[in-house]
């Protein structure tokens, strides 16, 4: 009974991902479900990645968290459309909690949707929000371990965004170890080293053009 149970959650939530990600086609969007870690700095890098984008494309965030709109606030002030959504102890957005925003955004006048989703390296990597692809964010002080113990986040994603480099000295972590793992589970994910601290930013431009490139070659826009 329980398997029937689970098989009938995972249709509807195919269902509603089938939806937005017609949503997205008939409006030249290109939609990223960032996942990674409580920490990761999954927020930090959208706000750096957005300085970066002001001007070039319109974007617009989902932002998704247990609890409180302090994330959706931030991106906000970031003068980018935001939508929170707080699952109340839910471990992961679902294509019917994104359904439910869409509304709320002017869709013809957006390039790039970016759905934040709860802080997880499990259970979101699991669900079809309609994105075009997953994009993982690890921060380095996570630990050099994690790709080999959370592989089906790495399997899932096209992309990987290693961050907080700027820590890399001081946490005694092999990052070209780390690399190599990842590879190992994902020979075709593409890989991105950032640093969004105050005054060491660096890698954020790369991964800000990957988006631009993505979105640019996604939108039927004129």
């Amino acid at each position: 009974m329980k398997i029937d149970i689970m098989q009938d959650m995972m249709n509807t939530n195919l269902h509603y991902a089938a939806e937005n990600k017609a949503a997205f086609a008939a409006n030249g969007i290109y939609a990223v479900n960032v996942l990674g870690s409580p920490g990761a700095g999954k927020t930090t890098l959208l706000e750096t990645t957005f300085h970066y984008l002001q001007g070039k494309i319109k974007s617009a965030v989902v932002e998704g968290d247990l609890a409180t709109a302090r994330d959706a606030a931030r991106i906000a002030a970031c003068g980018v459309p935001v939508i929170q959504i707080n699952t109340e102890g839910g471990c992961h957005l679902d294509a019917k909690m994104v359904a439910k925003t869409l509304g709320g955004f002017d869709l013809p006048k957006l390039d790039l949707m970016v759905i934040e989703n709860v802080g997880n390296l499990v259970c979101p990597a699991a669900y079809d929000l309609g994105e075009h692809e997953k994009i993982l964010v690890m921060s380095l002080t996570e630990g050099g371990d994690k790709p080999a113990k959370y592989p089906t986040a790495f399997l899932a994603a096209a992309a990987v965004v290693l961050n907080k480099f700027d820590l890399l000295p001081y946490i005694g972590v092999d990052a070209e170890k780390m690399k190599k793992e990842i590879l190992d589970i994902n020979p075709q994910i593409k890989i991105f080293e950032t640093s969004c601290r105050e005054g060491q930013v660096f890698g954020v431009d790369k991964f800000a053009e990957y988006l631009l490139q993505k979105a640019g070659k996604n939108s039927a826009k004129a």
